[in-house]
């Protein structure tokens, strides 16, 4: 397999992931808009860490993918 094939392939795989984060991310912030007037004060507390993490490893992979895309120019 080429380095190309295999840059193209890792970006896939990477993308997908983004794309569960992204989601995931979404469904905890909708959750905390509706719910968080019932939640237990540690769900709610667990579902913001959540969302912190969540959000900065969607913005390591898209770094990633940022940096895999620009070594696709040298190949």
């Amino acid at each position: 397999m080429s380095r190309l094939d295999v840059a193209k392939e890792t970006i896939a795989y990477l993308k997908f992931w983004m794309g569960v984060l992204v989601v995931s991310n979404i469904s905890l912030v909708g959750w905390l808009l509706s719910d968080t007037n019932n939640a237990p004060g540690l769900k709610t507390y667990a579902a913001i860490f959540s969302v912190a993490v969540i959000t900065i490893s969607i913005y390591i992979v898209h770094k990633y993918v940022k940096r895999i895309i620009l070594t696709l120019e040298n190949l």
